[in-house]
Order: structure tokens, then sequence, then C-alpha cells
């Protein structure tokens, strides 16, 4: 199994500003250095990663930078996170947009996953017809990953419409996209990580690990999540997919955060 690292434990996670008034601009921005995040993942010893759409994007107008960027600290580009409302008709166009944008420049840099999150909670709740709006809209997201040879897979997400163990077993059904669990944002929602691994590995190409406990994410190995039963399943099962670590919103140095789990990993993938 191949495993990669997420750039946005440098730095804050916001929205660009753009988009608070223009929809086709609203990506995540990671605030840290994205040079800094890079040059720290490869030292580590890790050989590819993930990064917000925002921070792609921001080498859109100048894209050898970041071809060189990767070259000089041999890594790769494995995968691109987006996300959108999805469930209001007025903007989905916009949102659309925003996802065709960022797939077409991952795939130019020769990344292989397009992963997205999201589907909004309205100010009334939810109601029971958003969940088959949202799985029609993440069959759109799959056409448009198509489009460019990208293999696309839904991140619940706290804060967002599916983000309790229900949720998520009220939306697999509505769609075919694949599911790419997030071990902390799972237990933090009341879910069992394992268990859901275990019931959508069928459905599982890419995975995103980081440890959770008392309300806290935190590096692996630093939580309760027992990893080592994760890794098992996912061999069990000929898991020909990849892993990607995340540290976001830890508190802790995130070139730390990044060492404890590439050694605490690396026990496992011997």
């Amino acid at each position: 199994m191949k495993v990669s690292y997420m750039t946005n434990a440098w730095g804050e996670v916001v929205g660009h500003c753009g988009g608070v008034t223009s929809i086709k601009d609203l990506f995540y921005l990671s605030t840290g250095s994205t040079k800094e995040a890079v040059s720290a993942i490869s030292k580590v010893g890790y050989k590819m990663i993930e990064i917000f759409d925002g921070n792609l994007m921001g080498y859109s107008q100048n894209k050898d930078e970041f071809t060189e960027l990767l070259k000089l600290n041999n890594l790769s580009l494995l995968a691109v996170y987006s996300g959108a409302n999805f469930i209001y008709k007025e903007i989905i166009e916009e949102e659309f947009y925003k996802i065709e944008k960022v797939a077409e420049l991952a795939s130019e840099f020769g990344a292989k996953h397009l992963v997205v999150g999201g589907g909004a909670i309205r100010a009334q709740g939810i109601k029971e017809e958003d969940y088959n709006v949202l799985g029609q809209r993440l069959n759109g997201v799959i056409n448009i990953s198509k489009k460019y040879n990208l293999i696309a897979s839904y991140h619940p997400h706290l804060g967002s419409m599916v983000q309790e163990p229900d949720q998520l077993d009220k939306l697999m059904p509505l769609t075919d996209i694949n599911l790419c669990p997030d071990t902390a944002h799972i237990e933090a929602g009341g879910g069992d990580s394992i268990e859901v691994v275990k019931k959508y590995i069928n459905r599982i190409k890419y995975i995103h690990l980081k440890d959770y406990d008392s309300g806290e994410f935190l590096p692996l190995g630093e939580g309760k999540i027992d990893f080592g039963k994760i890794i098992q399943i996912l061999m069990d099962n000929s898991f020909k997919g990849e892993i990607t670590i995340e540290a976001d919103g830890y508190k802790g140095d995130p070139l730390k955060a990044a060492e404890l789990s590439y050694s605490y990993l690396s026990s496992y993938l011997k």
C-alpha cells in the first residue's frame, strides 16, 4: 500500500475569500506555506501528497513552479480535495464548474484521486430529499472525474449532512461514488471507523487516516483508533488503493505529527 501525506496541517483551514461573492471561486485553503509543507513531508520520507483545491489552483498560472516543487522534493501528487454544498439547484452549475477546473489541473499534475466533501445543512435542518439530491450530484462528480482519468471518492465530514453513521448509510445506496473514509471524522461523528471500513471495503479505493481522542484530531498512535485492525481489513481484502495521513486541526508541530505518523504506520507496512 502506498502512503501520502496531506499538506493541510501547515496553517489553518479556511475558505477562499473570493467565494464570498463568487461560488465558482470558493476553494478550500490551507493558510500555511505549500513549499514548507512539501519540503517537510519529503524530509520525513513520504513520496506523495494530497492538497486542497485552493492551494493547487494557486499554481494554475504557474504550473512549472508546482511541477518543479514536486520534482525537487521527490514527490508526486496523489490527490486533490474539494467540496461543495451540492444540494442547492441555483448554484450547482457554479460548483461543478469549480470542481471541473480543479480536476483538470490535478490531472495535468498527474493526480490519481479527486476527493470531495460536503452536502450543506440547511438553516431549517436537513430535508429528507436532500440525500437523494446529494447522491445525484455526487454521481455528477464521478462524470467529471472520469473525464480527467481520476478516481472520485466522497469524504464524510463533520459539519456536513453526512457526519453520523446513519447519515452515511442513508447516502451510500443513493450514489455510485467511492467512499474515502476519514477515520477521525467518522469517530468524531459518533461512528466506529473500523466497522465503516469493514462495511464499505468494496467501495474504498482511497482512505484518510487520522487519529482521534476526546474531541481532538491527533497523529497516528496518539489517540484511540486501532489502525492495526484497519490495515488488516485492507490487507485481507487485497486493497490496491492508497492511504493518506492527515493531521489538520492538530495543536502541535505539523512536522512532528508527520514524523510520528510515519513511524507508527511503518511498523504495519513493512
